[in-house]
C-alpha cells in the first residue's frame, strides 16, 4: 500500500530533512512552502532517495487562500494523505515588549492556527480510513516561560495532547515533537548566531527528524528530541521561572531561536 505524507515548511531545515527521510521510507510526498523554486530543487532529489511520487504545492500558509489550498489537498480522498507533518514556522526576533504586534499575530497564526486548520482538514479522512498520523513540530520552549514564541508552542503541545487522546481510538496518532536548539537556517534568519549557544547545545536535524518519525510510528504522544534535552527536560520545572525568562535558554528563545 502506497503511503503519502504532506510536509509544511519543506523547503529548508527540518522540513527538508523530513522530506528526505520520508522519501527513504518509500513515501509519496506533498511538499508545501512559499518558495516554489526551492521546493522544485528538493523534489528533484527525492526520487533517488526512494520517493514513489513527489508533488510540489507552493503556498503561503499565512495567506488564507494559500492555507485553504493545502487544506483542500488534505481533504482529497482520491489522493489520500496518511501522514501530516506540521513543521512550518518562524519566530519574532525582538523581545515581546519591543516587537511589532503585526509580527506577533503573524507568528501566532502560523504556529497555532495553521496546525489546527490542517489537522482539522486531515482528520476526517484519516478516521474514515482507520489510520493516519499527524506530527506537530513544537519546541522544548513550549515548556518554558520564555516569551510569546514559547506560548505559541505550548498551545501546539496542548493541541497535540488533546487530539491524540480523542482520536487514538480511531487509529490516528498525533505526536508533538519538542526539539531544543537545532542547527538549521531557522536561527540564522532570526539573527541568532551559532556562538550564542554552546556547541554541545546544538542538535542536528537528521537526529531530530529521525526521533520524531520514530515516535509517530510507535504511537507516542510527545517526544523531547536529542538525548541532551531529554536529560535536561525533567530539571526545567525545578528552575525558578524568573531565571529561565531572563537568562540562558529562555532568553535566547525569546530573541528568536526556538528550534
Amino acid at each position: 500500500m502506497q503511503m503519502r505524507a504532506l510536509v509544511t515548511g519543506a523547503s529548508a531545515g527540518l522540513g527538508a530533512e523530513f522530506a528526505r527521510q520520508l522519501a527513504a521510507d518509500g513515501f509519496a510526498l506533498v511538499l508545501v512552502a512559499r518558495s516554489a523554486d526551492r521546493l522544485r530543487e528538493l523534489a528533484a532529489e527525492l526520487p533517488a532517495l526512494g520517493a514513489a511520487d513527489v508533488e510540489v504545492l507552493p503556498a503561503d500558509l499565512t495567506d488564507e487562500a494559500g492555507l485553504e489550498r493545502v487544506a483542500a489537498r488534505l481533504q482529497d480522498a482520491a489522493r489520500p494523505v496518511d501522514v501530516l507533518v506540521n513543521n512550518a514556522g518562524h519566530a519574532v526576533a525582538e523581545p515581546f515588549h519591543a516587537s511589532a504586534i503585526a509580527d506577533e499575530r503573524a507568528m501566532h497564526e502560523l504556529l497555532t492556527w495553521v496546525p489546527l486548520r490542517l489537522a482539522h482538514a486531515a482528520l476526517p479522512g484519516m478516521r474514515e480510513r482507520g489510520r493516519g498520523g499527524i506530527l506537530n513540530v513544537a519546541s522544548l520552549a513550549g515548556r518554558l516561560p520564555s516569551g510569546s514564541y514559547a506560548a505559541a508552542k505550548a498551545q501546539v503541545i496542548a493541541l497535540s495532547h488533546a487530539l491524540d487522546a480523542r482520536y487514538r481510538r480511531d487509529g490516528v496518532t498525533v505526536t508533538a515533537l519538542l526539539p531544543g536548539f537545532v542547527a538549521t537556517e531557522f536561527h540564522e534568519r532570526m539573527g541568532v548566531a551559532a556562538d550564542t549557544v554552546p556547541r554541545a547545545g546544538w542538535a542536528d536535524a537528521p537526529t531530530v527528524v529521525r526521533e520524531g518519525l520514530a515516535a509517530l510510528r510507535r504511537r507516542r504522544g510527545v517526544v523531547v528530541s536529542d538525548w541532551r534535552y531529554r536529560l535536561a527536560a525533567p530539571l526545567l520545572p525545578l528552575v525558578p521561572s524568573r531565571l529561565i525568562a531572563g537568562f540562558g535558554l529562555g532568553a535566547r528563545i525569546e530573541r528568536g531561536s526556538g528550534r
